[in-house]
């Protein structure tokens, strides 16, 4: 089951193409939300990443991130849903 602030991360990622080969810093990911939610959503990355609908890829200068394109028939469900 996907939270409502885990449903606009992946809907987030999936405007900006983070998808594959495509990565993103984790970084900026909380960006995009209010000051009072950004740990909020730090926590629901970790818990997409746990699920599987997030790839993370450990690099030199820190957590990079993107969308898994074997389920990204489910992130779709889950975003109309």
């Amino acid at each position: 089951m996907v939270t409502g602030l885990e449903r606009a991360i992946l809907q987030k990622m999936l405007f900006e193409r983070f998808i594959g080969a495509k990565h993103t810093s984790a970084d900026n990911i909380p960006k995009g939300f209010p000051k009072h939610q950004r740990g909020q959503a730090k926590k629901a990355l970790k818990n997409l990443v746990r699920q599987g609908y997030i790839t993370p890829k450990a690099t030199s200068y820190g957590l990079e991130v993107s969308l898994n394109p074997h389920r990204l028939t489910e992130i779709m469900q889950h975003i109309k849903n």
